[in-house]
């Protein structure tokens, strides 16, 4: 069991480094997403199966979504064109894919296993997770939210084309 926390752990740290490093918006993406789901599986492995659910579907899902939607909405033009078959070469994809599917196989070996594996005993239940967000982390929550928001009127400020108004009586024809 040790194995596959440690195992987790390196592909986790791997694909964040990877995440880091690369220049391209889209890669670092791609590697992001094996993170968030190799850290699902420590989640898992740990004894709570509800926040790894909670990972998978917040992290993995619903901001990765809002990532690339700021990414497309600060799509240039013309001169990011050839840079999208790019994006589409084996040789970007076998990275994270060889990541994902180590995860895959533990997992799937995590859920097939009869023996116990989790690390704890104890798991933690909806009702926990809810009373300690909205207790004592209220705070980092809110916080969060606004930083989220922030960035996103951010993404928009920067997208946007500034064009010169002209009054409609003042148009050449």
């Amino acid at each position: 069991m040790m194995i596959l926390f440690l195992i987790t752990a390196f592909v986790a740290i791997a694909a964040s480094i990877l995440a880091i490093t690369r220049t391209n918006a889209v890669h670092a993406l791609l590697n992001l997403i094996v993170s968030f789901i190799a850290i699902a599986i420590i989640l898992f492995l740990l004894g709570a199966p509800f926040i790894a659910a909670l990972e998978v579907v917040v992290y993995a899902g619903a901001i990765m979504v809002l990532f690339i939607f700021v990414i497309m909405m600060l799509n240039v033009g013309a001169e990011t064109e050839e840079k999208k078959s790019k994006w589409l070469s084996p040789k970007i994809w076998i990275g994270p894919a060889i990541l994902s599917l180590v995860l895959f196989l533990e997992l799937t070996y995590v859920v097939l296993s009869e023996s116990e594996i989790l690390l704890q005993s104890s798991q933690i239940t909806p009702k926990e997770v809810g009373i300690s967000l909205f207790t004592q982390y209220i705070l980092g929550i809110e916080l969060v939210a606004i930083m989220l928001m922030a960035g996103i009127i951010g993404a928009y400020h920067i997208s946007r084309v500034k064009r010169k108004v002209k009054h409609r009586f003042l148009k050449e024809e």
